[in-house]
């Protein structure tokens, strides 16, 4: 291979710049406003977790499963536990991320960090990170997404109150996690 077919065949690797932040917006709105009109429900992904949590845990310690009062409910629904429109718009947010970052070539594995974390920390903190959100998302009963995007869309008070109390949080706490990107 010479060198100009090298050269070539990188440049055609380079990632496709973003899109706007308008647009996407945008037409994230038309998929909130798409789902509330046909699907009568908003946007989330924590609901679809809890289902494929209580799926997986159904197969392996059935009788605990059972036993529990929030999983029984998931497990006795009358059209099955996975068969709810959120599972499927979330396998479909992977599928989609898939395809579009192959698509603009932006397919890359990678731990994204500063220069005085290490991979173990940076991956320690984002599993933590995950629990506790993932936690606080089922017990409020609904995840920042939904809270954000359905409930901010459709002016509800409280989601209003929490996007505010979100970012106050992020900017208070900024300062103190800023140095592990520094």
């Amino acid at each position: 291979m010479s060198t100009e077919e090298t050269i070539t065949i990188e440049e055609n690797r380079k990632p496709k710049p973003y899109w706007s932040p308008y647009l996407a917006g945008f037409g994230l709105g038309l998929v909130l406003l798409g789902s509330l009109l046909l699907m009568g429900r908003g946007l989330g992904a924590s609901g679809a977790m809890t289902r494929t949590t209580g799926l997986i845990m159904h197969s392996i310690i059935p009788e605990h499963t059972m036993s529990l009062d929030y999983m029984r409910a998931y497990i006795n629904d009358e059209n099955g536990i996975m068969n709810e429109y959120l599972v499927f718009l979330l396998a479909g947010v992977f599928v989609g991320g898939f395809v579009s970052g192959a698509l603009d070539n932006r397919i890359k594995i990678q731990i994204d960090k500063g220069p005085t974390a290490s991979n173990k920390l940076r991956l320690s903190l984002a599993i933590l990170g995950g629990m506790i959100s993932g936690f606080g998302a089922r017990l409020s009963r609904g995840c920042t997404s939904g809270q954000a995007l359905t409930g901010g869309g459709t002016l509800a008070f409280g989601s209003w109150l929490f996007l505010i109390g979100a970012f106050a949080a992020g900017y208070s706490i900024a300062y103190f996690v800023r140095r592990q990107w520094q």
